[in-house]
């Protein structure tokens, strides 16, 4: 049976996303819910932590797409977590599927955050990213790339 965990925690102005279990047709509408609740409660610079992710197929990936594009539509921000010591499977299919330049890649929360992770309220976040930790995504899409905002549970 196919299973996925979503918590979320805010730091400062951030919000973290943990994802563990399956991003499938069948459970990557929770993940969108989630994301969108966070964007509708005002929170638009978000981490997505998919190290415990262990499969993800191109219904997942389209999640991750659409987030990024929702974000961007209100100026906010996103991160996703693949660390070098998994299996690599969420790092393999976006690289496969030619995206994974589309993002900001962590190996951890801490680097994703621009100051050392705090609990919610903690000092505001005005410190840079973390160095070293992105992937250099330009934030530009593919000519001619059509990808849904939405999709179909």
């Amino acid at each position: 049976m196919t299973t996925i965990e979503v918590d979320e925690n805010e730091y400062g102005a951030w919000t973290v996303l943990r994802v563990r279990g399956e991003m499938d047709l069948v459970t990557s509408p929770r993940i969108r819910k989630s994301v969108h609740a966070a964007v509708a409660g005002g929170r638009h610079d978000l981490v997505i932590d998919l190290s415990g992710v262990r499969f993800c197929d191109s219904s997942g990936v389209g999640v991750l797409i659409a987030t990024r594009r929702l974000l961007r539509s209100c100026g906010g921000r996103l991160r996703l977590i693949l660390p070098d010591e998994q299996d690599g499977h969420v790092a393999r299919v976006l690289a496969a599927l030619g995206v994974q330049r589309l993002f900001e890649v962590y190996e951890d929360v801490p680097d994703a955050l621009p100051e050392p992770a705090g609990p919610a309220g903690a000092a505001g976040t005005t410190g840079p990213a973390g160095a070293g930790g992105s992937s250099g995504a330009s934030g530009a899409d593919f000519p001619g790339q059509r990808v849904s905002d939405r999709i179909a549970p």
